[in-house]
């Protein structure tokens, strides 16, 4: 029997992924996420995201489940070529937020899947362009007194309806969010892995989104 793992306690995923595996075990990493000297995003996305995969393989891989699949993920918001974390206080928050704020930066996300009996790993990385609002420095202020900015990076959540902070998105929302379903199922697909084949109705009814670029992920066409 396949044994799901998620390589991740992020809340977000952990919903994301129900949408396609209905079963999973959520397992900490801990992976120290440095920026190597020279690393640009998608590289240091997609290697992170790698050694998540495979530090809860090795966490795992001595228990009694024969077929072991570990799923990681890692999301990064990208603005000029530099990577914005997630802010370490109410100061960084704000500066993340106005920097951000009125034009457009990339989200990239790192998606792994590790079947350890096999030892083999696939690794992809998703990219959706996110056009901000400008948002008033009150909104600001009450947006991070919320506290809903401290555990994300770019220091915001896509989907927040009270602060609702893009006009417009290019590419995957789930992968905004942090786990881009579609672009997981053809991973999964590839691999002879078993998942919801329904994954694009499940997701839009999820996030509640009218997602318009599925088609072209699931198809493989140019689309993010």
């Amino acid at each position: 029997m396949t044994a799901y793992i998620l390589a991740s306690q992020s809340p977000r995923r952990k919903e994301l992924l129900r949408n396609l595996i209905n079963q999973f075990i959520v397992v900490e990493t801990d992976v120290e996420e440095i920026i190597f000297p020279g690393e640009k995003p998608a590289e240091y996305v997609l290697r992170v995201t790698k050694e998540k995969a495979l530090t809860a393989g090795k966490k795992l891989g001595e228990s009694s489940f024969q077929d072991l699949v570990v799923i990681a993920a890692d999301t990064i918001v990208v603005d000029q070529d530099q990577i914005l974390g997630k802010p370490k206080d109410p100061v960084d928050a704000k500066n993340i937020l106005e920097r951000l704020k009125g034009k457009s930066h990339q989200v990239l996300s790192g998606i792994a899947v590790y079947q350890f009996s096999s030892e083999e790993i696939q690794s992809k990385v998703a990219l959706t362009e996110v056009w901000m609002r400008e948002y008033s420095e009150i909104e600001i202020q009450e947006y991070i007194a919320s506290g809903d900015p401290f555990d994300k990076a770019g220091a915001y959540a896509i989907q927040n309806d009270s602060f609702n902070p893009a006009t417009n998105i290019k590419g995957c929302f789930a992968n905004v969010m942090g786990l881009p379903l579609c672009h997981l199922s053809l991973m999964l697909r590839e691999a002879d892995l078993e998942f919801n084949f329904d994954v694009a109705d499940r997701c839009q009814a999820s996030i509640k989104y009218s997602c318009p670029v599925y088609t072209s992920i699931l198809n493989e066409e140019t689309v993010q």
